[in-house]
């Protein structure tokens, strides 16, 4: 079972969106998860996960200050993007 967190600014609004999504989306595929949505300071001290689903803007910080793939998302309802994403994490694992 993958560990992901969705993080905003505030670890509230669009974090909750996209964890939502993210888990929509792993079910369709089969994909066991567990999501948590967090704010910014915390996903940077957030141990045990498997990768961070975030904006463009916090993901190029949370690139330079966690060791975990961050996947960039413009649009957290866009369920082919977000699909997109996980993919590439899966893709990534299987190599």
């Amino acid at each position: 079972m993958y560990k992901f967190l969705a993080v905003c600014g505030f670890g509230v609004g669009s974090s909750m969106v996209l964890k939502m999504t993210v888990e929509k989306v792993c079910k369709e595929r089969g994909v066991e998860c567990k999501v948590e949505n967090t704010d910014l300071s915390s996903a940077k001290a957030t141990k045990d996960i498997d990768a961070i689903f975030t904006s463009k803007e916090l993901g190029d910080e949370l690139k330079r200050t966690t060791n975990v793939p961050v996947f960039p998302i413009k649009r957290y309802m866009d369920q082919a993007e977000v699909g997109a994403a996980i993919d590439d994490f899966i893709n990534s694992k299987s190599k």
